[in-house]
């Protein structure tokens, strides 16, 4: 059964624009209110309603047209929202000690919180670890906040990663990937609820083309290319 309410989700989450794991929650807020309304409690009714269509926006998931440009030689944004840092370190968890390009996104609560693919290639690995919550923007949230750790080989062989960072509303993720699972730059992955943050890590022979406090969507926006 719970398998057809999630197929069910699917299908009409695809087909008005919303995130399959928003359909069921809005569904159920949305029935509330209008159960209030039929038992005269209308104040309730109306504030359900309204709750329900807010939840609905908050899983919105549009359709997206990534640049006219090779995927091979571009990275994409993985997020919706506004670059918060850019930076150079190491990938996280990785004792290589290879210097990589780290470009931060804060997705606030109004941002889609759907999460895409910045490059196309093969799942090395996925890992979550437990954490705090505290406000996503923070730099120490990347080592202390619940978060999602995903490596992937590009299709060149390039190791990139990225990871959903849980912040301070953010109560969970979902990473629909698993080991081996192969993706297309831009495709869905996932999404962290209700806002926080997305780091990308992009080898070092990649040109970061996006500064502090610019505005990138997920799967559209590039936020790095090859140097050569």
């Amino acid at each position: 059964m719970a398998v057809r309410a999630g197929d069910f989700a699917r299908r009409v989450g695809g087909t008005i624009g919303i995130a399959a794991e928003g359909v069921m929650l809005a569904s159920a807020v949305l029935a509330a209110g209008v159960l209030a309304l039929a038992l005269g409690w209308d104040w309730a009714g109306v504030v359900a309603i309204l709750c329900g269509l807010a939840i609905a926006a908050f899983f919105r998931d549009p359709e997206r047209s990534p640049a006219n440009i090779s995927s091979e030689r571009v990275v994409l944004s993985g997020a919706d929202g506004t670059v918060s840092d850019v930076a150079e370190m190491p990938l996280p968890d990785s004792s290589a000690g290879d210097r990589y390009h780290r470009v931060s996104v804060f997705m606030s609560p109004l941002n889609v919180h759907v999460n895409r693919a910045p490059v196309g290639g093969e799942i090395m690995s996925v890992r979550h670890t437990p954490g705090a919550f505290h406000a996503a923007f923070r730099d120490y949230a990347s080592e202390r906040n619940e978060r999602n750790l995903i490596v992937l080989s590009d299709l060149r062989g390039r190791q990139h990663a990225m990871v959903q960072i849980a912040g301070y509303l953010a109560r969970r993720i979902v990473c629909r990937l698993q080991p081996h699972d192969t993706v297309r730059s831009g495709e869905r992955i996932g999404l962290i609820m209700f806002g926080s943050r997305v780091d990308h890590f992009i080898p070092p022979d990649y040109r970061v083309v996006v500064g502090v406090g610019e505005r990138v969507r997920a799967g559209e926006s590039i936020i790095a290319k090859l140097l050569q």
